[in-house]
């Protein structure tokens, strides 16, 4: 603990080169991401395939290896704390309870809105584009009341959980590019706790209630969805919750077993089960995403990248799986903890001491 103090205590200031970069690291994400978004909106061919089938496959992983970079320059992130880096925002902070409700709320949502995708998302580019715009309005209007990332990067938004689950043995930490100045906004908080998982606060039921979904729930998630084929027509109430069925009972399967498991082991095993459920849901990820993506998929046309079946010999699906599948085991499960958070806390507003709890 007294480690884990000492780095929470430490603050470092970005110097003006580095902070010049990341800034111009942030425009230019923001930039790719306008024009995806574009895309969505009036090419929707072309944006569906650079959001479905290149960004959102690539997201696990980066979360895996070094999710500070994608909080650092998340478009969604940048346009939300505007407020905040303009001083419009009237900085109010979050009570535990409040961000408890937040974080269920988030965990909620990614349960609803990723099934959708074989109903609307996966084939409607203007109606992705809205969803992502509804995102950037609510995160905005939640940063002109709230503090830093308090409201929506470390609340609301749906991405966030996944964040915590998979981000919790990063490479290294890198610089906060964003909060110029630690406010505790969040204890603790999701980008400067070393090891960070969805577990880590207890604070309120909620706080349990959304841990023990996206730790138990998301492997048989995953699983569930990828044995969906995407809807091109929905025609009847029945096909429209169709799209539901099979995630939410492999959602209702895993975390049974989360829940059994956790009961008879100790408490000190709690993180090392968190990463057994981490890498499983990654690896469940990516064992059927990357056979899809080159045209190997359980559903031929649905996420298809490039159709690769007739130059790439059929036991190269199974090798993929298995590389996947040892890599992250390793990364998550079996390689040491290394203390690092996913960004290093900037310096404290104030000297007052600042109290950690954890």
């Amino acid at each position: 603990m007294s480690e884990i103090y000492s780095t929470f205590k430490s603050g470092i200031d970005l110097s003006p080169r580095s902070r010049a970069f990341w800034r111009a690291a942030q425009a230019g994400v923001w930039l790719i991401g306008a024009f995806i978004l574009t895309c969505l909106l009036f090419f929707p061919s072309l944006g569906l395939l650079l959001f479905w089938n290149i960004l959102i496959p690539v997201a696990p992983a980066l979360f895996v290896l070094a999710v500070g970079v994608w909080r650092n320059v998340c478009p969604l992130a940048t346009t939300n704390l505007l407020p905040r880096h303009f001083e419009f925002s009237k900085r109010k902070k979050l009570t535990p309870t409040q961000l408890g409700k937040l974080n269920l709320i988030a965990v909620a949502a990614l349960f609803t809105l990723v099934p959708l995708r074989h109903a609307v998302f996966n084939n409607n580019g203007p109606a992705t584009g809205i969803l992502i715009i509804s995102m950037a309005v609510i995160g905005t209007i939640m940063g002109f009341f709230y503090e830093w990332k308090s409201a929506w990067c470390s609340g609301l938004c749906p991405i966030h959980p996944v964040e915590k689950l998979y981000g919790g043995n990063t490479i290294g930490s890198l610089p906060n590019a964003h909060c110029v100045e630690c406010q505790n906004c969040v204890v603790p908080c999701p980008d400067s706790t070393p090891n960070i998982h969805p577990i880590s606060s207890k604070k309120t039921l909620y706080h349990q209630l959304s841990g023990l979904m996206i730790v138990g729930g998301l492997p048989g998630f995953i699983w569930g969805w990828f044995h969906v084929p995407d809807e091109t027509t929905i025609s009847s109430l029945n096909s429209f919750l169709s799209v539901y069925k099979l995630p939410l009972l492999g959602f209702v399967a895993t975390s049974i077993v989360y829940i059994i498991i956790s009961m008879m082991i100790s408490t000190k095993y709690e993180q090392k089960l968190i990463s057994v459920f981490a890498a499983s849901g990654v690896s469940c990820y990516y064992w059927f995403r990357i056979p899809s993506l080159i045209g190997f998929g359980k559903f031929p046309a649905d996420g298809l990248l490039i159709n690769l079946s007739n130059s790439l010999p059929e036991w190269i699906v199974p090798v993929l799986n298995i590389l996947t599948t040892a890599f992250f085991f390793y990364f998550l499960v079996i390689r040491k903890q290394n203390n690092k958070s996913w960004v290093v806390r900037p310096p404290f507003a104030t000297k007052e001491k600042q109290q950690v709890v954890a």
